[in-house]
């Protein structure tokens, strides 16, 4: 991700995986929805480069991956415990 600094990357990255703990109902620390926005992002970035898909770059475009990227990582937690 081009133009996102590390501070701004733990700030949208923390609040993009609050917010799909929110919509997933997961309970996870501020810590963990750092680490699950962050992560996620990166996660969703490949995902969506083998399909081709190119997303909007800087902080808008970095908090969209996170978000689906952190609510795929909380989907795919769910699977694993099971």
């Amino acid at each position: 991700m081009e133009g996102v600094g590390w501070i701004a990357a733990i700030i949208i990255g923390g609040f993009a995986g609050w917010l799909a703990g929110k919509l997933m109902e997961a309970r996870y620390g501020i810590v963990l929805n750092i680490v699950l926005g962050i992560v996620g992002s990166v996660v969703a970035t490949a995902i969506l480069a083998q399909f081709h898909v190119e997303v909007a770059a800087g902080r808008l475009g970095y908090f969209v991956t996170g978000f689906l990227g952190a609510c795929l990582l909380i989907f795919i937690a769910r699977l694993v415990r099971r």
